[in-house]
């Protein structure tokens, strides 16, 4: 019985990846089943939350040294795309200093992954924000440090 249920799951994944394959790109789907880095990161130096109108929540939490963002997590409680796109800001930003990592925008994401469906494309802009709401953050932070 477990054999035919095995069966039945794998034929069923094999199927639904198939249909995925008609609307998103192999870059967009490899983020989808691997996210990069996905997770909090403790004592992190800068954190954003964002929640999208369509109710997907995402923060971005970066680790900064010498003006440049040298690690990039994300967390969401979203869909795929919202995964996917915070796998991808993650990677863009990763290695940039700040002033680049601004410049990270809803359409750079979309770039990356050679477009999104229509439906999903509102997903790349959560992450952009989510990314700005964190470098906001660690500026305001850093004004008050140096205040005190």
């Amino acid at each position: 019985m477990g054999d035919n249920i095995d069966e039945f799951a794998n034929e069923l994944q094999e199927q639904i990846i198939e249909e995925i394959k008609k609307e998103y790109t192999e870059t967009a789907i490899d983020h989808w089943i691997n996210p990069r880095n996905l997770g909090k990161i403790k004592d992190a130096d800068a954190y954003g939350k964002i929640t999208g109108p369509c109710g997907d929540t995402m923060e971005i939490y970066l680790k900064i040294k010498k003006g440049k963002i040298t690690a990039a997590n994300f967390i969401t409680d979203g869909c795929g795309g919202t995964i996917v796109c915070g796998s991808v800001i993650t990677e863009l930003a990763t290695g940039k200093c700040l002033e680049e990592a601004q410049e990270i925008t809803q359409e750079v994401i979309l770039g990356h992954l050679g477009g999104l469906p229509e439906a999903n494309r509102h997903c790349a802009l959560l992450a952009a924000n989510a990314l700005r709401e964190a470098l906001k953050n660690y500026k305001k932070l850093k004004k008050t440090t140096k205040a005190n």
